[in-house]
């Protein structure tokens, strides 16, 4: 299981100050939608640069022109590159062509799935890397989780990884663990604390011995 730090509601430098602070304590470094919409691929760009042993996932959720978006992504040094699972299955190929092309990973995004099995198992026959079950901040905020997903998930995917995302906390994380996901994905429970790095470790720790189980 890897730990991936979700950066939204921040520019470049004060990214790169976090990124800083919580290193040492997580795999994957995820540069959210909301910077990328505002500083494009320049904060994919200098995030890797500043953090060159971390992988770097740009968040773009890619609905159209998937290999030209993908090709962007990773000359911007992308590790991993998201898409929707809302997107064409022509788009999802595209996708994960340009990234084996590149090298790269594609991170396929669950978002708003009504069908989760039936997507998931087309998903893992198109070759996506990893698929992420994420509760949007609009669902979050009426109290949907996201286990049943993720494990309706886990019970159909033969080669694909799998990623949880959407209001992870160090109180949830021990819940999230039990489930097993290849990836766990958290934002503002590491970004909105004061012991940032505290905390990091501290959740780096239960992945640690929830792998080992």
């Amino acid at each position: 299981m890897k730990l991936q730090l979700a950066l939204d509601l921040v520019n470049i430098p004060q990214a790169i100050e976090l990124v800083e602070e919580v290193k040492d304590h997580i795999d994957i470094v995820e540069i959210g939608t909301p910077i990328i919409n505002i500083e494009g691929h320049k904060a994919v760009r200098e995030i890797k640069s500043a953090f060159p042993d971390l992988e770097v996932l740009a968040d773009v959720k890619i609905m159209d022109a998937a290999g030209y978006e993908v090709a962007n992504a990773s000359k911007a040094g992308a590790d991993i590159v998201t898409i929707l699972a809302q997107a064409e299955d022509a788009s999802i190929k595209g996708a994960v062509e340009e990234a084996k092309n590149q090298g790269k990973q594609i991170l396929v995004d669950m978002i708003a799935v009504k069908d989760v099995k039936t997507r998931a198992q087309e998903l893992d026959e198109l070759g996506a890397d990893y698929i992420c079950v994420h509760t949007g901040y609009d669902l979050q905020a009426e109290g949907k989780d996201s286990f049943e997903d993720l494990r309706t998930i886990k019970s159909v995917v033969k080669n694909a990884k799998t990623a949880i995302a959407g209001g992870i906390k160090l109180e949830t994380l021990p819940e999230v663990i039990k489930v097993q996901p290849d990836l766990i994905i958290v934002g503002g429970g590491i970004t909105g604390k004061d012991n940032k790095k505290e905390v990091a470790a501290e959740m780096q720790q239960l992945i640690k011995a929830g792998t080992a189980e």
